[in-house]
C-alpha cells in the first residue's frame, strides 16, 4: 500500500501530514506528484472529491525554499469565494511548520482589507479570477516572482464566464513559469486555452472506474410539477437517515422558495446558500453544516464543485441541472472518502431529456421509484413552470409556410384525408419509445 512517506517530503511538511491523520495518498495525488515535481506543465483530469488540492500542493511545497520577496510565488485561481477560503485553509494546514504566507482574495468583501494583507507580503495567493485581475490591474499584485500558476476547477471557471479575466491575468505573467491545470471535464474551450497558453502539458487523469460514482446509489422520482416536488421533499425528510443533506436547485428564486417551505415544517434545521447571500452568511451557514448544527443546505450550483464538506449522506436534485456534467459534480458531494452515499433526483417531464443525457454520460441508469402514496399531487403550476410550458409550445409550433399562390395550391393537392379506422392510426404510448429516442440523441451528442 502506498504512503505519503514514499514522497520523501521535508520533515516540516511530513509532520503536518501526520498531524492531519493522513497516511495514504489518493490515486490522483500519487499520479500527479512526479509530473508536477518535474517542473513541466501538467493537465490533471479528475472528478470532484478525489484530493486534487493536495495533489498539486504537495509537490510544490516539497520544493519550497526561502526567497526574499513579498510578491506571490504561487498563484492559485479557483471559481468561487467558498473555494478560495477552503484552498487557503488547506495551504495553511500543510504549511503549519513552514514559513509560507498565504492570502485569499475574492469579491463581495472590502478590497482595501485584502490590499493591506497583500502589502504585508504573500507567498501563496489564492483568488477568484475577477478579484485577482482587479488587484493586478491596480498594481497591488505583482507577478515578478511568480513561479507556479495553478488553475483549479478550470472548466467551471470558464462555465461561469471568467475567460476574459483569466486571459487578462495570463497576459500579465512572465513566460518562465510552471502551469498546472485541474479540471473535472474536458471541453473544446478548455482545449483551446491549453493550446494557446500551456507548453505541451503532461496529462494526468483517473480512469472512470476510479471515480466516486461507484459508491453512490442513484435514485429518482417522476413528478408532474414543482409543488409536488416540495411535497415529496417534505415527506422524504421525515426519514431520519437523511441526516446530512444537500438540496440542489437551479436558481436563487427557487432556492428561497424551497427553503421557506422546508423552514415551515423543519424550523432551524436547514440553511440556504446562493450568490445573493452575503459572504459572511454563506461561510457561517457552511460552518454550521460542517459542525452538525443544521441538518442540510438548500443551494444552487455554487456548492456543486470543489468544496470539501465531509460525511454528506444524501444529495437531492430538486431541479435537474441543465448540463449533464453538472449532475455528476452535484452527486459527487456524497460517497466520498470510501463512504457510500445516496443521490435522489426529482424529474418533471421537461427534465427527462437532460436526465437521459446524464445517464449516457455516466453509462449508468438512475433507478426510479414509485411516488409514496402519502405525497399529495399538486395541480397548480408556478409562474416559472407556465413560462417554460409556453416556451415549449412555441418551439414545437409548426411554422407557417410562405410562398406564392402556386405553392399553396400544390400543398392543398397533397393534403391527405384521414378516413379513420384502427388500421389507419397507431397511438404511441409508454415512455420506452421516448426514452430510446432520447438515448439516441444523447449518444450522438456524446460522440460529438
Amino acid at each position: 500500500m502506498s504512503t505519503f512517506e514514499q514522497f520523501n517530503l521535508p520533515k516540516s511538511l511530513q509532520k503536518a501530514i501526520d498531524e492531519l491523520g493522513l497516511t495514504t495518498p489518493t490515486p490522483i495525488q500519487e499520479r500527479a506528484f512526479s509530473p508536477i515535481l518535474s517542473g513541466r506543465d501538467v493537465m490533471g483530469i479528475a472528478q470532484t472529491g478525489t484530493g486534487k488540492t493536495f495533489a498539486y500542493l504537495l509537490p510544490i511545497l516539497k520544493q519550497w525554499k526561502f526567497v526574499a520577496t513579498d510578491s506571490p510565488r504561487v498563484l492559485i485561481l479557483v471559481p468561487t469565494r467558498e473555494l478560495v477560503v477552503q484552498v487557503a485553509e488547506e495551504v495553511e494546514k500543510l504549511t503549519r511548520f513552514m514559513s509560507v504566507r498565504t492570502v485569499g482574495v475574492y469579491g463581495g468583501v472590502n478590497i482595501n482589507t485584502q490590499k493591506k494583507a497583500i502589502y504585508q507580503g504573500v507567498d501563496v495567493l489564492v483568488g477568484t479570477p475577477g478579484r485577482t485581475m482587479d488587484l493586478a490591474l491596480d498594481n497591488v499584485i505583482r507577478f515578478d516572482s511568480l513561479q507556479k500558476l495553478i488553475i483549479d476547477e478550470f472548466d467551471e471557471i470558464l462555465n461561469q464566464g471568467f475567460r476574459t479575466q483569466v486571459t487578462t491575468i495570463l497576459s500579465m505573467l512572465k513566460n518562465k513559469r510552471q502551469n498546472i491545470l485541474f479540471s473535472a471535464t474536458m471541453t473544446d474551450e478548455v482545449d483551446a486555452m491549453l493550446e494557446e497558453y500551456f507548453d505541451l502539458p503532461e496529462e494526468v487523469s483517473l480512469a472512470a472506474s476510479g471515480t466516486p460514482l461507484e459508491k453512490i446509489e442513484q435514485l429518482g422520482y417522476y413528478v408532474p410539477n414543482f409543488l409536488t416536488k416540495i411535497n415529496l421533499i417534505l415527506e422524504l425528510l421525515k426519514d431520519e437517515k437523511l441526516e446530512r443533506v444537500l438540496l440542489f436547485v437551479n436558481n436563487k428564486k427557487t432556492a428561497d422558495l424551497l427553503a421557506d417551505k422546508i423552514e415551515e415544517v423543519y424550523p432551524e434545521q436547514f440553511g440556504v446558500i446562493h450568490s445573493n447571500k452575503s459572504q459572511n452568511y454563506r461561510l457561517q451557514t457552511m460552518a454550521s453544516f460542517q459542525a452538525g448544527e443544521i441538518r442540510g443546505i438548500v443551494t444552487t450550483d455554487v456548492m456543486a464543485r470543489g468544496l470539501d464538506i465531509s460525511d454528506i449522506t444524501h444529495v437531492i436534485n430538486v431541479e435537474f441541472p441543465e448540463i449533464p456534467e453538472q449532475y455528476i459534480h452535484r452527486i459527487g458531494r456524497t460517497g466520498r472518502a470510501d463512504k457510500s452515499g445516496i443521490a435522489i433526483s426529482l424529474i418533471v417531464p421537461n427534465e427527462q431529456e437532460i436526465q437521459i443525457e446524464a445517464e449516457v454520460l455516466m453509462e449508468k441508469e438512475i433507478t426510479f421509484l414509485a411516488l409514496p402514496s402519502t405525497v399529495e399531487i399538486a395541480e397548480k403550476l408556478l409562474e416559472f413552470e407556465k413560462d417554460k410550458k409556453k416556451q415549449m409550445k412555441f418551439l414545437m409550433k409548426k411554422p407557417k409556410l410562405e410562398g406564392g399562390a402556386s405553392f399553396h395550391e400544390k400543398a392543398a393537392k397533397n393534403k391527405k384525408i384521414n378516413l379513420g379506422g384502427p388500421s389507419k392510426t397507431k397511438k404511441k404510448t409508454g415512455t420506452s419509445v421516448n426514452r430510446n429516442i432520447l438515448k439516441t440523441r444523447a449518444a450522438k451528442r456524446k460522440k460529438k
